[in-house]
């Protein structure tokens, strides 16, 4: 499939999603969105494909925020409709894929790019990103999904505080308060993210997949993330790759998963 505004490679069990609008930092439109959404789905089907990367093309963003030009005229039913269709279709698709999905944000993170990274499954940031949350500054607030992501990974207390001053922080201080996983310099993020890709891969896709659900369970009102886990740990003794697992431990040999 061809996009517009973005661009996909797959290697070695790693498909990578670039977004690629530079001259607008990469900023999310109607059309990014909808595209961004036919590449999840496309790869999450893929069966060679074991762990997604995301990032923004060139050095400045990953991405800066919403394409605002699309929706400064909208009224109060269609800026309800345009953040419903986005969860959807994008933020909480992404959140609930099967497959891994590793955000490595290389820039600005903003209003909706910082949402996208946080509905990727962890993040890891090069040290000239900077991330934030600015929407109040423009009379509204996040809509994709930030103001329950941003408390869930740094706390009510930080979330308030980044929301409510539009202010933005740096890589190091996302590692501190738990947005990223780590930080490193911006020529090494995609070597380093694609080394945790390969650490992923190593494992059992089909409770990799199960694990996705039974972490995300905890997060939504009225599931309970234990039963959840019971549910799929029994699950998981239905599969190949349990079978696999489990002989080769006790073999002494290295695990061969087919993801069945």
């Amino acid at each position: 499939m061809n996009f517009e505004n973005l661009v996909i490679t797959n290697q070695n069990g790693i498909g990578q999603i670039t977004i690629n609008r530079p001259s607008k930092l990469n900023a999310l439109n109607v059309a990014t969105i909808q595209e961004l959404h036919n590449a999840f789905e496309n790869l999450d089907e893929n069966s060679e494909i074991k762990v997604i990367v995301i990032t923004g093309e060139g050095e400045k963003a990953f991405v800066a925020g919403a394409d605002i030009s699309e929706f400064a005229h909208f009224s109060i039913e269609e800026g309800a409709q345009l953040a419903a269709q986005g969860q959807e279709l994008l933020f909480d698709f992404v959140e609930n894929l099967k497959t891994p999905v590793i955000a490595a944000v290389n820039g600005f993170a903003l209003g909706g790019g910082l949402e996208l990274a946080m509905a990727c499954h962890f993040r890891i940031a090069s040290d000239n990103a900077k991330m934030g949350l600015p929407e109040v500054s423009l009379g509204v607030i996040p809509g994709y999904g930030g103001t329950q992501r941003l408390p869930q990974l740094v706390g009510k207390g930080r979330a308030m505080e980044m929301i409510m001053t539009a202010g933005m922080i740096d890589a190091e201080t996302a590692k501190n308060y738990g947005l990223v996983n780590h930080v490193v310099p911006q020529a090494e993020l995609l070597e380093f993210t694609k080394g945790i890709a390969t650490k992923i891969i190593r494992n059992s896709p089909v409770a990799i997949s199960k694990a996705i659900k039974a972490i995300n369970a905890n997060f939504k009102d009225g599931v309970n993330g234990f039963d959840t886990e019971i549910r799929n740990f029994g699950k998981c003794f239905g599969t190949e790759d349990f079978k696999e697992g489990t002989t080769a431990f006790l073999e002494k040999r290295k695990a061969i998963f087919n993801g069945k």
